[in-house]
């Protein structure tokens, strides 16, 4: 780890307040994504402080320490359309976009972080001209081959300027799970100001802060995700660079997200009262204050004595585990709780691009669905929880021959 590779966060990126010390200490660990070839696992691994601090003015809550996004984006093993739950969600999200439009006639619609381009194809068949902004090549690379036009770039003045120069203003602007990973939150905001039309409409979905301290989604902290969001920061931020927010839609992907819409001061959409609702409920869970997060940092410590108990109490029974979704998650969980072969002997996942590496740090194998069937195993522990009902409903036959499922979080239960 050197200072030239990350650095340590000193003010807020939202309102450039100046940071206090962290108030949950998950560890130093690898970043989560960065999966191991054997022979990579002979090197030493690149790691980081995995540290949540809270803004004493705005209050979002961020990473301590920024990795550069080189380090994590430019080869990305995650892929949308790997799973029919998101296939799924990214079609509604798509209809949802389009029925607010203001325009009888869509218009242009990018997406930033575009990945494999699933997003925009669903854009497509909503009637827009879809062009994705992704900067790992090799998933720019596939969304093309695919006929998704996609540019292989940060989203920033240089590809803003080449939509403009090539196509116009965008009718909508989307960032989905990307607007979190994005340390200069100010640069984007002003890119979107500069390619948005007056009357369009800029989306972004992100897990949300509440639903993570409801439910100890803790898993969800990890390298890439630099900012946990509610709505009253974002709502500040927003309007510092003249935007606001109109609408949000609450959505189930990733245990609880939100999916907020955002328009330039006055285009005409009315907002909505779930905003003011939000708002307010906001600051009566103490969202505004310092000791729910304090508490919050209890309960992460006492969810890893209780799911550590409950791995060894299996384990001195003679049972054998193993998990099923090598998830960025199920890095952050299996590296906080110290797991290793020892305790997990494998980790079934179906994208290929995963599959005959090594869980970082951990060193645990990532394996295909099909290697159960020659090596059993009394439990299956689903890191990637937010797809528990179609993992389960894949591996019917294995439930049907006394494997047993455990849920990790918000605390360990069999399913």
């Amino acid at each position: 780890m050197s200072d030239l590779e990350i650095y340590r966060r000193k003010n807020c990126r939202y309102c450039e307040t100046p940071l206090p010390g962290p108030f949950l200490e998950l560890g130093i660990m690898a970043l989560a994504n960065s999966f191991l070839t054997e022979e990579e696992a002979r090197l030493p691994e690149f790691e980081c402080p995995l540290d949540l601090t809270l803004c004493p003015k705005c209050r979002l809550v961020q990473l301590t320490h920024v990795v550069p996004p080189e380090k994590m984006f430019s080869h990305y093993l995650y892929v949308s359309s790997t799973t029919e739950t998101f296939r799924k969600h990214f079609a509604e999200y798509a209809k949802s976009v389009r029925a607010k439009l203001l325009k009888a006639e869509p218009g242009l619609a990018v997406d930033i972080g575009s990945n494999d381009g699933l997003l925009v194809s669903c854009y497509e068949k909503e009637g827009f001209r879809g062009a994705g902004i992704e900067p790992a090549k090799n998933l720019s690379d596939e969304a093309n081959r695919k006929g998704v036009f996609t540019i292989n770039d940060y989203f920033g003045e240089r590809s803003v300027r080449k939509l403009l120069d090539t196509i116009g203003p965008a009718d909508v602007i989307s960032g989905n799970n990307v607007f979190a990973h994005i340390d200069d939150t100010h640069a984007v905001l002003r890119n979107v100001v500069n390619l948005l039309d007056p009357k369009g409409m800029f989306v972004i979905e992100f897990p949300y802060l509440g639903v993570m301290f409801d439910k100890m989604f803790f898993d969800m902290i990890y390298h890439e995700h630099l900012s946990y969001i509610a709505l009253t920061p974002l709502a500040d931020v927003l309007g510092r660079f003249g935007l606001e927010i109109f609408t949000v839609e609450p959505v189930a992907s990733h245990g609880g997200s939100l999916r907020v819409f955002i328009q330039k001061k006055g285009a005409g959409r009315a907002q909505e009262p779930i905003v003011r609702s939000m708002l307010d409920e906001e600051r009566r869970k103490g969202y505004l204050e310092d000791a729910v997060y304090h508490e919050f940092a209890k309960r992460v410590y006492r969810v890893r004595e209780d799911l550590t108990g409950f791995v060894e109490g299996a384990r001195r029974e003679g049972k054998t585990l193993s998990g099923y979704g090598a998830a960025a998650k199920a890095t952050t969980l299996i590296n906080f709780c110290k797991f290793n072969t020892g305790q997990i002997r494998f980790v079934v996942d179906d994208n290929p691009l995963k599959q005959n590496k090594l869980v970082p740090s951990a060193k645990i194998p990532v394996v295909p669905r099909e290697y159960l069937a020659s090596h059993p195993t009394d439990y299956i522990v689903i890191f990637a929880w937010n797809f528990a009902p179609e993992i389960i409903k894949k591996l019917e036959p294995e439930r049907a021959g006394g494997v047993k499922f455990i849920v990790p979080l918000p605390k360990p239960a069999v399913v």
